[in-house]
């Protein structure tokens, strides 16, 4: 039962990272009806955006509380990562909105490796350690042990992901996102501004994986140039679990993905009579998204994207 509790704590706390990533991927779906492939490495952006951050501010205010760097490291990282998803935006993907799906898919991918050669040109190929900011001290829940850091990201993701829906559901810029999913022209005609809604919607998507890529160098202590790939292809496979284009599915999806892969790991040793190991637990993620493909394409809660006019 401790080894069943532990693994459903590491699960939430990857899961809600998962959560985050996804719900960039389902809102860009929701009002393009495009899949951002790049919006995992804007999750590596984030986390190195945090880390030079935090070195800088190892020098310059060594005293300072941990909990403060960690802050100031999110605050940090999230405009960043605001202004890189907003250039890929303009630049890659704006005129190719009437043009074939398939065009920008390939330019999604194509900008997925510029972001991770541009990162290490810039922060190098080898793995950087991320500093160690709050306690180390573990917290026992039922037998379980989680980390200070890991509570913080629980709230953060909890929060930020509340946030979210508030602006979608109780915000005039919310309103105006959910007409623009719904029908872009008839959008424009009651004078939303597309361009612009599109704009925020990738900003703010690159918001919550700033955060995410800081909390994930926080929890995991080190990242590197490649690191968005995996945890951006698995929250895509959290977003069509939940059903691509809906924000709460992407929620669900992410958490239950989190759940699953945590499981997985715990148990796989036991299931294949110690022929696999934990570090196969990637398996998961994409017998998953086979699973929900063939019988539920729509994901958990449905798909909820109009269709085009």
């Amino acid at each position: 039962m401790d080894t069943f509790i532990q693994q459903i704590l590491n699960g939430l706390v990857l899961g809600s990272m998962y959560a985050l990533v996804a719900l960039g991927y389902t809102m860009v779906y929701g009002v393009l009806n495009l899949i951002n492939f790049a919006h995992g490495d804007v999750l590596m952006i984030g986390a190195m955006i945090g880390l030079s951050i935090l070195n800088l501010l190892g020098v310059y205010a060594p005293d300072m509380p941990g909990y403060l760097k960690l802050g100031i490291a999110i605050l940090g990282a999230i405009p960043a990562c605001m202004l890189v998803n907003v250039i890929i935006e303009r630049v890659a993907y704006r005129r190719l909105r009437n043009a074939p799906r398939l065009a920008p898919l390939i330019t999604a991918i194509g900008v997925s490796y510029l972001l991770q050669t541009f990162a290490m040109m810039i922060w190098g190929r080898n793995p950087l350690p991320f500093p160690q900011l709050l306690s180390s001290d573990p917290i026992m829940i039922g037998g379980a042990v989680i980390t200070t850091t890991q509570v913080l990201l629980l709230v953060l993701a909890a929060v930020s992901m509340f946030g979210l829906v508030m602006l979608v559901e109780r915000t005039r810029m919310g309103r105006a996102m959910r007409a623009v999913a719904e029908n872009p022209r008839v959008a424009g005609l009651m004078g939303v501004d597309s361009n612009k809604i599109i704009v925020a919607t990738f900003a703010i998507g690159a918001a919550l994986a700033a955060v995410a890529g800081v909390m994930w160098g926080a929890n995991y202590a080190s990242i590197q140039f490649a690191m968005g790939f995996m945890p951006g292809l698995k929250a895509f496979c959290a977003a069509v679990l939940g059903g691509i284009g809906n924000i709460y599915g992407a929620m669900i999806g992410g958490i239950v993905l989190g759940i699953i892969e945590a499981l997985g790991a715990g148990y796989i040793g036991e299931l294949t009579g110690g022929f696999l190991g934990s570090h196969y637990q990637d398996i998961f993620a994409f017998i998953v998204l086979i699973l929900v493909l063939t019988v539920r394409p729509s994901g958990i809660m449905g798909e909820r994207v109009a269709d085009r006019a």
